[in-house]
């Protein structure tokens, strides 16, 4: 459990990211967060590298609306103020704190205060003795570093727990939470970390947690961007909804474009997607320019549209085909649709429920 989020098991597959403000800073890291979550993020992780930081992480935390993970690498002393300050989750790999006795603090703390623990491994910054064990950044290291840790953690009774083996390698990535997920039984928190830009970074991250999570590896997911937190949310869900595991908002359907197309399919996709970013409600919309295979998409979404002559182009509801639209109102039209069948699935929904 991070907080009152359940992680593993039977539990959806949450989306995380991290701030990249001051954290010391409340008020501009509660606006980021706050952006993150308007994405759908499920957990957000601050980093606490100071006092400063977890001084402020007790005003972060009341306002936030989901848990907050602290980030601490070195100085138990900063896992043990996060953890009174509130915090869901301590991200810290115990074997780097030092003592023994250390360790039993961090653990008693996280005890106290119903915080879980993430364990993460990272290929770029893996012990001194396992490098020297195996040469480079591998596999293996990167998995008995893990065992390593998760043993801290149970010889003080510790099992609230997640684990995640990280690397920028997509191979070396995918190889090492195969290993471990045969391993452990521990809910696995998956991510390629430094992965690029936002364009080279959604591929890379694509490719290896949409790998593992077709293998049926991970619970929760992190895609690490050169971006803004909340690109890291939209593209996170953007894979589980690829692979069909979770769905929040518009799923759009449209084609590359062509010399067919009745209308500028680049152009109506990019406002669209923009425009209908505050959609939460899962539906989908295809977009097509002309109809070679439009009428064959549409059918399989709950509204579509393909480009005709003339400026005139057909919509579908429901599969069906039910009016035309002209070019100077398409967009704003598509856009009251959907923001109209959202109302309408929503409503169904409250229906049920009552």
């Amino acid at each position: 459990m991070v907080g009152s989020l359940p992680v593993g098991g039977d539990a959806p597959v949450s989306v995380q990211t991290m701030t990249n403000t001051i954290t010391a800073d409340a008020k501009a890291t509660i606006d980021q967060i706050r952006r993150c979550e308007e994405a759908g993020a499920d957990i957000v992780r601050v980093s606490c590298p100071d006092v400063e930081s977890t001084a402020a992480l007790r005003q972060i935390v009341r306002a936030a609306r989901v848990p907050i993970v602290a980030d601490i690498h070195f100085h138990y002393k900063r896992a043990l103020e996060a953890a009174d300050a509130g915090a869901a989750c301590l991200r810290i790999n115990p074997g780097n704190i030092g003592s023994d006795e250390r360790v039993r603090e961090v653990v008693s703390a996280a005890k106290a205060n119903g915080c879980a623990i993430r364990i993460g491994v990272n290929a770029g910054s893996l012990e001194r003795d396992l490098l020297e064990k195996y040469g480079e950044p591998c596999p293996e290291a990167l998995v008995e570093s893990a065992l390593d840790h998760i043993r801290l953690l149970e010889e003080h009774d510790f099992r609230n727990y997640k684990v995640a083996v990280k690397a920028s390698d997509v191979f070396l990535a995918v190889a090492a939470y195969q290993q471990l997920a045969e391993a452990v039984d521990c809910p696995l928190h998956l991510g390629i970390t430094e992965a690029g830009g936002l364009r080279g970074g959604t591929v890379k991250s694509a490719i290896g947690i949409g790998s593992l999570l077709w293998f049926g590896i991970g619970d929760t997911i992190r895609v690490s961007l050169s971006a803004e937190p909340e690109e890291e949310v939209r593209v996170g869900f953007e894979i589980l909804k690829s692979l069909g595991i979770r769905n929040r908002g518009v799923r759009v359907v449209s084609c590359p474009s062509c010399a067919r197309q009745g209308f500028d399919v680049i152009r109506t996709v990019e406002v669209l997607e923009e425009r209908l970013s505050h959609i939460r409600t899962p539906m989908s919309l295809s977009v097509l320019g002309c109809v070679v295979n439009g009428p064959g998409e549409a059918r399989e979404t709950d509204i579509g549209i393909t480009g005709g002559g003339n400026g005139k182009h057909m919509v579908y509801l429901s599969g069906v085909t039910d009016h035309h639209v002209r070019d100077d109102d398409m967009v704003d039209h598509i856009v009251r649709l959907v923001e109209a069948k959202a109302a309408e699935i929503e409503a169904g929904q409250a229906q049920a429920a009552a």
